[in-house]
């Protein structure tokens, strides 16, 4: 598999740090709303490829965080007259509500800042030690000159980067290019943790280089997000991590493009700002999800509701062909013929062009159309009927290939799904209450279907 790698510019040969597991990093959500459809693109685009990656047969281990403590998280507590947790817990759970609508899988862990807090601490304290960073007045920031590589993701440098530099107002640091690692409390009712510079809270860009480095390692073969986040959020999880390790932070960086929509910059005070949920009201989430993944990820893509529609009519046509093959399934009966099995053979190339594009690059475009030439020549073979063998195999091939890309699941399987994630929460109120005798009861029923649960402090890891 070749990845485009935004660091090098270039695509390259995919070669994981240990071929027995992948180590995946994507930055998720900040919880104080429901996410829109641009945060919906790299939550599909990575959960795709991570199916692509565990469909060939690679372990993954995928980290998506949640940012729980920001300003704006505090702001809309305020406004709610409710505590930031209480923002944030109930956006996390409409997350995972429209995540599942989009068929995006639960990530192996969903940190949290608020649980890394600790870490959080320890890690700029390094950063203090070895001179990279500095305090004012409860304020702790890294001297971005000390960093020897910075602008190498990005691709700028220090002097272009000083001339649009600039001290915001209340900032103390020293020079206009650092940037904040600790912020110190200013008022006595805002979420605050105590450490060595007194009552603050973490700045945004440390928190994803802790959660990565507790849950991946100091290096990781994929860190990836929003072309919004390359500067100044990546650029500034590369200089701090890699200041305080010495070693590479991520292998390979991989950035999807923005959305626009109706060909103009998403945007509240335009009016075409849309959440998932927003979408949802009108479409189906596999209908949303074809359309994310029909441009390839890295090109920008524009929402509208014509292009809705056509990705609407175009899951249609793949639908009419498997209804058509179960429709056969049910009613025809025998094994293929001679034809029927070189007619199958035929097809066998469709999934040849399918893993093609999607070992260049994760292009999805290429993928889709080769699904579609497929179902073009399925329909031909089963214009006057077929046995049921071949109709079986066919749909077992289309099952295949959608199913890698999350789209048309199966119904039967979304429901086995949801009774399995039933099953955890279930376990997990039984471990609150001490009833340790139903919780292992639980952990032996998933385990006979192929099941393991492993807890760790960020959560229950399901491992299929």
């Amino acid at each position: 598999m070749k990845i485009y790698n935004t660091l090098t510019r270039q695509k390259e040969e995919f070669k994981p740090i240990d071929e027995n597991e992948i180590k995946i990093y994507v930055c998720g959500p900040t919880v104080y709303n429901y996410f829109h459809i641009g945060n919906a693109r790299p939550f599909v685009v990575f959960d795709t490829l991570r199916n692509y990656l565990e469909y060939r047969g690679r372990k993954v281990k995928f980290i998506q965080n949640f940012t729980d403590v920001d300003d704006k998280i505090i702001n809309k507590a305020i406004e709610e007259g409710v505590s930031a947790s209480d923002i944030s817990e109930r956006y996390i759970e409409e997350y995972f509500k429209d995540a599942q609508s989009l068929n995006v899988k639960k990530a192996s862990v969903h940190p949290k800042v608020t649980e890394n807090i600790e870490e959080i601490i320890e890690f700029v304290k390094t950063l203090v030690d070895k001179g990279y960073a500095y305090e004012v007045d409860g304020d702790v920031y890294f001297s971005t000159r000390k960093f020897k590589e910075y602008g190498k993701l990005s691709k700028q440098n220090l002097e272009d980067l000083d001339a649009g530099a600039r001290i915001e107002v209340g900032e103390k640091k020293k020079d206009p290019l650092d940037f904040v690692l600790w912020k110190a409390r200013k008022t006595d009712d805002e979420i605050a943790w105590d450490s060595p510079w007194g009552m603050g809270r973490p700045g945004w860009h440390i928190e994803c280089s802790v959660m990565a480095g507790k849950s991946l390692g100091d290096t990781i073969d994929i860190h990836a997000g929003g072309q919004d986040l390359i500067f100044p959020h990546h650029e500034n999880e590369i200089a701090q991590t890699e200041a305080k390790t010495g070693k590479p932070f991520a292998n390979y960086w991989m950035h999807n493009g923005y959305i626009t929509v109706d060909n103009e910059k998403m945007s509240k005070s335009k009016g075409n700002f849309f959440t998932v949920r927003d979408i949802l009201n009108h479409y189906d989430g596999d209908v949303m999800r074809f359309f994310l993944l029909s441009g390839h990820y890295r090109n920008p893509i524009n929402f509208s509701q014509d292009l809705m529609e056509q990705a609407k009519n175009s899951l249609a046509r793949i639908q009419n062909t498997m209804m058509n093959l179960k429709h056969l399934i049910d009613n025809e009966e025998g094994e293929m013929t001679e034809q029927e099995a070189e007619n199958f053979n035929e097809l066998l190339k469709y999934k040849d062009k399918f893993i093609e594009a999607m070992d260049d690059d994760l292009n999805t475009a290429d993928a889709i159309s080769a699904i579609f030439e497929m179902v073009k020549d399925i329909n031909i073979y089963i214009k006057d009927g077929s046995s049921r063998e071949f109709a079986s195999k066919c749909l077992s091939l289309l099952d295949e290939l959608t199913g890698v890309l999350g789209i048309l699941r199966d119904a039967e399987e979304s429901e086995i799904d949801k009774e399995i994630e039933a099953l955890v929460e279930e376990r997990q109120i039984a471990r609150k209450n001490k009833d340790f005798k139903r919780a292992d009861e639980i952990r032996d029923l998933l385990k006979e279907r192929g099941i393991t649960l492993k807890d760790t402090p960020q959560g229950v890891q399901i491992i299929k």
